[in-house]
Order: structure tokens, then sequence, then C-alpha cells
């Protein structure tokens, strides 16, 4: 194991950072070690990432360190004195405050009823009048503007994460833990929170352990990072001293596993060529919200074979209604879609005579049947075709018999082809979904979203697949919330916001600010260069 870093900086005098180590921690569920010894340092006035895979530990590490869950052994320490964290009542007690990934606002509420609300201790009778004048004063400390009157159901994801971050900072707290907290951000709202948490963190009134999966956010905004596999600490470093290779490499294990880590612009591979044909033309479609609304305005755009076309946009700006309204899953109220010139209406038949396959958001929800088996599942597009089905007789043996080799292909892990695909984890699903649509030859993928929550190998490996769908003539629309994965993947980047395409870009020419301000809604071209 690396040596735990030392302490960074001086703190200001009265600090109300605090130190956090755990030694040992362990954690249990069953006969599953979820947390195995983990030991870790947090200095006073830093910010501290967590880096590791799905199921590495972290979520249930911090559970404990909040209250949530309590380890079965070791300890964990608050400016080192040993603290029993049986609740989360207690870790607010000690000044210990957590945003989550998935967000805890009361969405009929204010903003102002929802920051009183994070304190717990709401008197009968509120004096409107000084509370929002204490919000107003606390907001101006802040360099974000919510209107206090406004409801979470109005809010946009951005300013949504941005609530849950202010009802944690209102309690002042002294360590500040946040699970993946720009996930639904725009580059540059994503810059503006981390940015003035590592301030707050570095005026030492506060210290903050943060989960991410960027390697970007972690080199930008850390000071120390400790890395998690299965369950153990394995690598502790100051981020000056690392790189994201040594960090992949630390989360996978294994001495080429650094070829796995992002690289810092994208592969070079073949450009899309001039000649190549059209495969997918979406010309002014229009599509219902679920509130009745417009969630789509005339949209339009084309991917050509061989290439991958990246659509990005923060989350709740239409791309949802886009894939469903292009799979089948949603009306269109207008507009055309053609498949290399072919129309094209999401008609199971026209799927398989024009190749086109789908990996949507949410695959247990919106591509399997939970209770039906792996083996089932993955015969969904073609069962009732040779050799699955003859003479109307289904041939559940070849099904199995496929199943098996897809399984081992794709490395799913279940208990056999026969369980029940709802037991599977989130990146199982998806790796089942994938043999499935990625079999055969194809025109077009639709991918949205397609490594969301899923651990590293998973990413690395879902990402080669897809590029593998471009390098063979297939046309691919990958619509993602992580505009890294795009500039990554992509040959050229839309930005959707609104309902419509506001920009776009060859990923080549692509510049993270210019998108984040199209994401964000300024809509501003740059200036043309003179002539």
């Amino acid at each position: 194991m690396s040596a735990m870093p030392h302490a960074i900086g001086a703190l200001p005098a009265g600090s109300g950072a605090l130190a956090l180590d755990t030694y040992e921690l362990t954690k249990r569920f069953g006969a599953f070690t979820a947390m195995d010894k983990v030991t870790m340092r947090v200095e006073p006035g830093t910010v501290h990432a967590l880096l590791g895979e799905n199921g590495a530990g972290k979520s249930t590490l911090v559970k404990c360190v909040a209250g949530f869950q309590r380890a079965e052994e070791g300890s964990i320490l608050v400016d080192g004195r040993e603290q029993d964290i049986a609740n989360p009542i207690v870790a607010r007690a000690l000044g210990i405050g957590m945003v989550y990934q998935h967000f805890t606002l009361a969405p009929g509420m204010t903003v102002a009823e929802n920051l009183l609300l994070a304190g717990g201790k709401t008197p009968a009778l509120i004096d409107w009048k000084t509370k929002r004048a204490e919000l107003k004063d606390f907001l101006a400390t802040t360099p974000f503007s919510l209107d206090l009157d406004v409801r979470p159901s109005e809010l946009a994801a951005g300013e949504k994460q941005k609530l849950e971050l202010l009802k944690q900072l209102y309690l002042k707290p002294r360590l500040l833990i946040l699970d993946e907290p720009t996930s639904v951000l725009t580059p540059q709202e994503a810059d503006e929170v981390l940015g003035h948490v590592r301030e707050f963190a570095r005026s030492g009134m506060c210290t903050v352990l943060i989960i991410t999966h960027k390697f970007r956010e972690v080199m930008a905004y850390a000071d120390s990072v400790t890395v998690l596999r299965r369950g153990k600490a394995v690598h502790h470093c100051r981020v000056a001293d690392t790189s994201p290779a040594q960090l992949a490499q630390a989360m996978m294990g294994g001495e080429d596993a650094a070829v796995v880590a992002p690289a810092s612009s994208p592969a070079v591979r073949k450009p899309v060529a001039d000649a190549a044909p059209v495969a997918l033309q979406v010309e002014g479609l229009k599509a219902q919200g679920d509130r009745g609304t417009l969630a789509l305005h005339d949209l339009s755009l084309s991917v050509r074979a061989g290439e991958i076309l990246g659509v990005a946009g923060v989350s709740g700006n239409g791309q949802r209604e886009l894939v469903e309204a292009l799979v089948g899953q949603r009306p269109r109220l207008a507009g055309r879609v053609t498949v290399r010139g072919q129309p094209y209406n999401a008609r199971r038949a026209e799927n398989r005579s024009l190749k086109v396959r789908s990996l949507p958001e949410e695959p247990l929800r919106n591509a399997c049947v939970g209770d039906l088996s792996v083996a089932e599942n993955m015969a969904l597009r073609d069962f009732d075709r040779p050799p699955l089905s003859r003479g109307g007789v289904l041939n559940f043996p070849f099904w199995r018999s496929r199943a098996r080799e897809w399984i081992a292909e794709y490395g799913v892990k279940t208990q056999g082809e026969g369980a029940p695909i709802r037991s599977l984890s989130g990146g199982n699903v998806q790796r089942a979904v994938l043999a499935r649509e990625l079999a055969g030859d194809i025109n077009v993928l639709i991918a949205a979203n397609p490594v969301f929550g899923l651990d590293f190998a998973a990413v690395a490996e879902i990402h080669e697949r897809i590029v593998q769908v471009r390098e063979k003539g297939g046309a691919v629309l990958l619509i993602s919330e992580d505009l890294d994965e795009l500039l990554e993947l992509a040959d050229r980047i839309v930005v959707m916001s609104e309902g419509k395409i506001v920009f776009e870009t060859s990923a080549a020419d692509a510049e993270r600010h210019v998108i984040g301000a199209h994401m964000g809604g300024g809509h501003h071209e740059p200036e043309p260069a003179c002539a």
C-alpha cells in the first residue's frame, strides 16, 4: 500500500474543518464483505477524492462515516478522537453532512422551505421575514443564485444539485461528503460547484470527501485521493504525485490496467469518408413530453455510415423523448425518420430489415422483462426466427446454448442462463442487452447513456464495442450526459437544449467551454474568424 498523505498546507486559526480517520473499518452484508479493513486519513481543510469501481466499497465507507450504516469492526476518528456514529443525527452533531447522488428534495416545497427543513429543527411558527433575510444573506456568500420561492419541480437538474449542496452548506458542515455531485451538471456548472467546494475547504471552514468517477475532476480539484478495490483501500497519494494512468492501474489491479485509462485526447481513428451515405436521417421531429407540452421542436439531425454522432445536453432537455420517439416508445407528432433512405417507424419488422439496434437508458426497465430468464431476454429480438423457431415451434435448447455462448463472450456474471435477468447487477444487465443488440450486422445503433452507473471495467468494454460498430460501417447515435464520454468517442457532437439542436461541432475541434455554454442555454455563436 502507498504511504498515507501528509498534511497539506497550514489552516487558519479557529478552523471548522475536521480531520477524519478510519482505522481497519470493516462492513459485512451476510457472507459478503463490502469493506475490508479500510484505513484512510483525510486531512482537515482538503478535498479528498474516493475512486473505485462500482462495488469497490466507496458508498459503504461514506455511509458508515455519515451514520447510515454501522461497521462491524474498526474505528472512525474525528479530530483524533474515536466516535461511535450510530445514526445520521450523531453524524450531524459532529458536523458531518452528505450530498447524495439522487435528489432528496421535497418537490412541493419552495427553495426556502427546503433549506429550512435541512436543519431538522423547524419551529412550529416561522418568522418568515427574518428567515428570508437570513437565507438571502446566506445565498450572498455562495456563487449560486436560486429563487427562494421556486419549487424543485420547476428547477432544472443542475439547479436541483445546487440546492442539494446549498442545503448542506447552510448547516455549516465541518466535513462535507459529496456522492458524484456533477453527474447532472454542465461543464461550467461542474467547475463552478467544485471550484466553490474547493475554496470552501481551503478557507479552513470545511473538509471535503468526494466520490467521483471522473479523473479530470480528481486531477483538477482534489488534494489527495484514496483508491478502493474490492472493498480494500489499495492506494493513497497526493494528486500532485499521480496521473490518471496510475489511478486507473490502482483501480483495476495488474500491470496492464493503465491501458484503459481515459486518453487526454480522442484516439486517432480513420476519418468518416466524405462519400459515406447517410444512415440515419431525422427531419422536423416533434414529440410531446410527459406533461403534454412539446418536448421536441422540429428537431433534425443526420448520422453517416461509419460515424458516431454524440448528443450532449443537461438532463431534461428532450434527450429521453428523442430516444423514445426514435425507438417507438413515444408517439411522433410530426417529422420523418429514415434509415438508409427507407422510412423508419420503429416497427419490429423494420428493426430487422433495416438493421436498427438500441441500447436504452435503464436497460432493465426499457430493454428487458425482469421476470424472464437471461436466455429468454437474449432471444427477445429473434425468438420467432430460425434457428430459434422452426415451423412455429420454439427451439428452447438453441436459446439456451446461444445464451451460454454470449454470457461467456460478454463476461456476463450470472448464476446461469436460466436466472431471472432482474437478479443481475446493472453492469451485467447491460452486458446481456449488448450481446443481444450487437449480434449480426448493424446499420444504426441508438445508444442512450449506455454506461451510466457502471463500473470502470464495464465502461471501457462497452465503449470499445460501440467503436467497433462504427469501424464496421455502422452509424451510432450516442446520447450522453457525460461530455468526457462524447469527446472520447464521437466524430461529431451536437448539443440539445430545450428540445432543439442548438450547436454542432466536429469532435476534433470541440472546445469544452463552448459546448458547456450551449448546454446551459447560452446560444451565442463564436465570432467568425477574419478572412
